[in-house]
């Protein structure tokens, strides 16, 4: 049974860091491409940063510069480091395994941790 467990977040001000993680068990990390989203308040969930089990990441344009994604296949753990915090990035984010195999999504999801930045 997979399962994605994040940590990490909470309140900081404008302008200060947090790192977020998510911790996965019951699956073969290394062939995952993981994902943060973050969901504030009546938006929709949004993708945040994704890193294949190479070095390809992206991110959504309003993080850039600022947010890291990173991974340790052998650790089975992704990371979030999140600097230059603004109060817009305030939000339940989420843990995310993606696979697409025989042209079926499989998507796996943790319970989310909140980050709360105030300014």
């Amino acid at each position: 049974q997979v399962q994605l467990v994040e940590s990490g977040g909470g309140l900081v001000q404008a302008g200060g860091s947090l790192r977020l993680s998510c911790a996965a068990s019951g699956m073969i990390f290394s062939i995952f491409t993981m994902g943060w989203y973050r969901q504030a308040p009546g938006k929709q969930r949004e993708l945040v940063a994704a890193m294949v089990s190479g070095s390809s990441t992206r991110y959504v344009d309003s993080v850039k510069g600022r947010f890291t994604i990173s991974r340790d296949n052998a650790e089975n753990t992704v990371y979030l480091q999140m600097n230059s915090l603004k109060p817009e990035d305030t939000a339940v984010y989420y843990c995310n395994a993606h696979r697409l195999v025989g042209g079926r999504e499989h998507d796996y999801w943790g319970q989310g941790t909140q980050v709360t930045v105030s300014s």
